[in-house]
């Protein structure tokens, strides 16, 4: 029999351990802490949904529906696909299981998504976003509370410093027409100056030529018309609200009037946080008000605004060498004997919330010289003198643990 060779992870996706998981894990951690404290509820979402909950929300002709989302047919012949977003599928479930009843319906989840794109830093084809939405909630305040909560996030995983909050307004329903139309007529009086990818979009989705990336298509985009000429005064005071609210929370924000959204169900309020410590890739939190999208999946007209963020993206910029995430105590058995105690005081100490870990295998000379190597706070050394187990209690000078640790093994001998 030859060789079996070990078949290699799939492009584009990642086996996370280590500091990566650590700084993976201080990002979900300090999510998950976060919107409790603003009453956001916690969702857990299918990975994949029918075919057409993305295809009606995303837009046949966006790129992600086109060319990214990974289809297939089941074995009934339905047509199913991994998701590549959240908002859709808890758009879905929102209608679906009656959770109309909650509304307004503070929604927080995290976990995989699935793209079919070019791999690149943070990016991956299986990634992993943390996310919130507020259903069913149409005024100004609602955007301000995402955006306050995104704020404290970066700015408790410590990544806030070079961090800027990019805010828009896409107008309501009249003024976003309106702009669109005076988009359309200016793009195609310079449609022959400007790339092929910004002409194919001229057609299918002309807002998306503002935020080109394509250098020749920069100045025609930076000399457009702005959304402001085409606000409705409801639209203008909504925007007003959003930015006063934020001023009032002590957010800071800038204005940038080249922040759009393609898909035509988004509404007022649109918004990146944007570092420049990721290069060209720059967006760490984005998202925006999108009231007409359970409409387009067959619910009734429903506002609604949500974000985004990418863990692995989040992940890269977090510092954790000051987080407390070592070993609280390793325990060293000296002296097979000694086992039934140290296990006993391991039990007691995890009761206790002291994380703990134990070293009873091997050569026991070596076992102290392995567990010291460990970097925990504490180290308990188990030995016996033929009649009793007796504990050692060791700790790190800057160890605060070594009192709690003492108290919790209280009852066994210790020197």
């Amino acid at each position: 029999m030859g060789k079996i060779t070990t078949p290699g992870a799939i492009r584009g996706t990642q086996d996370i351990f280590g500091e990566d998981q650590e700084r993976f894990g201080h990002v979900v951690e300090t999510f998950e802490r976060v919107r409790r404290l603003y009453n956001f509820r916690r969702a857990e979402m299918p990975v994949f949904e029918a075919t057409a909950v993305f295809a009606r929300s995303l837009g046949e002709t966006t790129d992600v529906v086109s060319k990214e989302m990974y289809t297939f047919d089941d074995r009934s012949g339905d047509s199913l696909t991994l998701r590549p977003e959240f908002t859709a599928g808890l758009a879905r479930a929102y209608l679906t299981n009656g959770w109309q009843q909650y509304a307004p319906l503070k929604l927080a989840t995290h976990g995989p998504l699935f793209r079919y794109e070019r791999p690149q830093k943070g990016r991956y084809r299986q990634f992993h976003q943390i996310d919130a939405e507020i259903i069913g909630a149409g005024e100004p305040q609602a955007d301000v509370e995402l955006l306050v909560m995104a704020d404290q996030i970066l700015r408790e995983l410590g990544i806030a410093e070079g961090v800027t909050l990019q805010l828009n307004t896409l107008g309501d329903a009249a003024s976003r027409d309106a702009w669109r139309a005076a988009l359309i007529q200016y793009f195609h009086a310079h449609k022959g100056d400007l790339s092929a990818e910004s002409q194919d979009r001229l057609e299918r989705n002309p807002l998306r030529i503002l935020d080109s990336k394509e250098p020749q298509d920069r100045p025609i985009a930076d000399a457009a018309p702005d959304i402001d000429a085409y606000l409705t005064d409801e639209a203008a005071a909504f925007f007003a609200k959003v930015t006063s609210g934020l001023d009032a929370a002590g957010v800071a924000w800038t204005r940038n009037a080249r922040l759009v959204r393609g898909l035509d169900y988004y509404r007022h309020t649109a918004f990146e946080f944007v570092t420049d410590r990721l290069g060209a890739q720059g967006t760490v939190l984005g998202g925006g008000r999108y009231d007409g999208l359970i409409e387009n999946l067959g619910g009734p007209s429903t506002p609604a605004v949500g974000w985004a963020a990418g863990i692995e993206r989040l992940a890269m910029l977090c510092d954790i060498s000051g987080l407390n995430l070592g070993l609280d105590v390793i325990i060293a058995v000296e002296d097979d004997r000694a086992l039934g105690e140290a296990t006993s005081a391991q039990a007691r100490l995890r009761g206790a919330g002291i994380s703990s870990d134990m070293i009873a295998s091997g050569s026991p000379r070596k076992r102290y010289d392995k567990a010291a190597k460990t970097n925990a706070k504490v180290l308990i050394s188990f030995q016996h003198d033929g009649e009793n187990a007796k504990a050692n209690i060791r700790s790190a000078p800057e160890s605060t643990l070594h009192e709690k640790v003492a108290g919790v093994l209280n009852g066994i001998s210790t020197k």
